[in-house]
């Protein structure tokens, strides 16, 4: 009894399902004309968020026939398109959640019109036959034809019992093929969930950049204006001990001294810790500032050229710095370079840092040159790192770093 009244319960289901869906498919098939002005009058774009709307509640009515669960994100305002006609025209264009409407439109149309007419003649023939069976004879009576209408009795009894048979049988497994046609044309493919969640990722990464360079500028401040602060003022205090002190008080001249040089290392130490963590010159005067600095106190001469950079994220920007600093300590150290020549660009959302020296080239990372801390620097930002140094030289570094918020 329980499985009878599950299957029952499945007719009813589906046959309510495909008779909804073919009114909808009819409402649907008065959006291609309007889809036609709208692609003539550049009005498209606007016109995707109804239609997405309608797509999601299709497909809400479809996942609840089969059971299965369904993203509660709106596929309308997904592909709502952004302000201006360019803009909205490229979003709809560049838009997997579009293109996907627009593949589904006639899916939807021609599976809907199907379904509801087979509901329709399946449910006809059951309730026709039973309804016209008792007035059929009438009407053949009044038609003063005898009885002859009686033999249609068995005609019309049997076209109700083969109507039953494909209404219990076939119409819930037509409703669920409409259902599955219905999630599957709307539902994303595997390549756009991946380029989806690549997407997420890539913004997550980015929010969590942000933050951590914010962290590292907090903890310079504190650093630079706590720690700093107090040491500096505990090596100004010893100092000015020992020069009260007087000479002949032999032991405790040296601890005053040996503190005293302690203190003056730590600030030392302290100083290089807070440049890895983020350098100050970054905070005080941008990236571009801070790599005219390091070419003017390197030790080869230093060509800068750089081209509109805006404003960067600090992660990028501390990158971009260490990994000129590191490039030129390197020509400096290992190449016996003359010159070397620094170009910063930014394009499409990408930082290009190139740095070249004409040394003697033939650099390898297996050594410990230094390209490898380069590498470790821009693979954290997702960046791509190439290195040409044939022997003899010259040595050029590209690095590119993604700037895009």
């Amino acid at each position: 009894m329980g499985e009878r009244q599950e299957r029952w319960s499945g007719v009813r289901r589906g046959a309510a399902y495909l008779l909804g869906a073919f009114p909808a498919a009819m409402a649907l098939l008065t959006v291609l004309p309007l889809l036609v002005v709208g692609v003539l009058t550049s009005g498209l774009p606007w016109m995707l968020r109804p239609l997405g709307e309608s797509a999601d509640w299709h497909r809400r009515r479809a996942a609840t026939l089969l059971g299965i669960p369904v993203d509660a994100s709106s596929s309308a305002a997904r592909s709502a398109p952004p302000r201006g006609f360019v803009a909205a025209w490229r979003h709809t264009l560049r838009s997997p959640e579009a293109r996907r409407l627009l593949r589904w439109l006639p899916t939807a149309i021609g599976t809907g019109l199907l379904g509801g007419l087979v509901a329709v003649l399946f449910l006809g023939m059951a309730v026709g036959g039973v309804i016209m069976a008792p007035i059929r004879p009438l009407l053949d009576l009044e038609s003063s034809f005898g009885n002859v209408g009686l033999a249609s009795i068995p005609l019309d009894l049997g076209q109700s019992l083969v109507g039953a048979a494909l209404t219990w049988w076939l119409l819930p497994r037509i409703a669920r093929w409409h259902a599955g046609v219905c999630v599957a044309g709307l539902e994303p493919s595997a390549e756009e969930r991946l380029a989806e969640r690549v997407g997420e990722l890539t913004e997550s990464r980015a929010g969590v950049l942000d933050a951590h360079g914010a962290e590292l500028r907090r903890i310079e401040r504190d650093l630079h204006d706590g720690a700093q602060a107090r040491l500096v003022a505990i090596a100004m205090r010893l100092g000015v001990a020992r020069e009260q002190l007087p000479e002949d008080d032999g032991r405790l001249a040296t601890l005053l001294k040996e503190a005293h040089e302690g203190a003056e290392e730590a600030m030392t130490e302290l100083r290089d810790v807070i440049r890895t963590i983020y350098p100050p010159i970054l905070a005080d005067r941008g990236l571009e500032g801070a790599i005219d600095a390091v070419a003017a106190r390197s030790a080869v001469p230093v060509e800068v050229d750089r081209g509109e950079l805006g404003e960067l994220p600090p992660a990028v920007s501390a990158a971009a710095y260490f990994i000129v600093t590191e490039s030129l300590t390197n020509a400096a150290k290992h190449s016996g370079a003359d010159r070397a020549r620094v170009r910063l660009t930014r394009s499409d959302d990408r930082l290009l840092v190139e740095v070249t020296d004409d040394g003697v080239g033939g650099v390898d990372e297996a050594r410990g040159t230094g390209v490898v801390g380069i590498r470790r620097r821009a693979a954290a930002l997702d960046g791509s790192v190439l290195v040409s140094s044939p022997a003899g030289g010259p040595t050029e570094i590209t690095v590119e770093l993604p700037c895009g918020s």
